[in-house]
């Protein structure tokens, strides 16, 4: 099963292979990027409307250049980790400029699983725990995917 910080990282290494990274620390850079985008996506879901922020990103509903979850990951991307490493301008600035790449190539990872018509929270749960799986592993609290289930459903039930 693979967890959405996998499916986050897959996208990372895809757009990043158009970026020469320094080998001595390119395991940090492409983790911060991870890093960066998943996080954005947590402090995204937990606002007022930022499920739909989300889900309408992963649709390919809104533009993900100029979408907050977009902004964010690149503010804790450069806050967290160009400053730290020092990468200067050129390189800062391509590495950021694959944060938009990165979230769009997102949109077609999650498809309609269940059926309904419409690529939903459940339909993101079941691709991320593999078809069929997905009761057992959010009733199990299976780590990444049980923390997301808790937090989106929880989130859910409140609209």
């Amino acid at each position: 099963m693979a967890s959405l910080s996998d499916l986050i990282l897959q996208q990372v290494k895809s757009a990043a292979g158009s970026v020469d990274i320094p080998s001595n620390v390119q395991n940090e850079v492409l983790g911060g990027l991870a890093d960066s985008i998943f996080g954005s996506l947590k402090q995204t879901a937990v606002q007022p409307g930022g499920i739909d922020l989300i889900k309408n990103l992963l649709k390919g509903k809104s533009d993900v250049a100029s979408s907050p979850v977009t902004s964010l990951a690149t503010k804790l991307f450069s806050t967290n980790i160009l400053k730290k490493l020092g990468l200067g301008s050129v390189l800062g600035a391509a590495l950021t400029g694959l944060i938009p790449k990165i979230l769009g190539g997102m949109s077609n990872i999650f498809t309609d699983k269940d059926g309904d018509g419409d690529v939903d929270l459940n339909d993101i749960l079941l691709s991320l725990a593999g078809a069929g799986t997905a009761k057992k592993q959010t009733s199990a609290g299976g780590g990444l995917l049980g923390a997301a289930t808790s937090i989106l459903g929880g989130l859910l039930k409140k609209r």
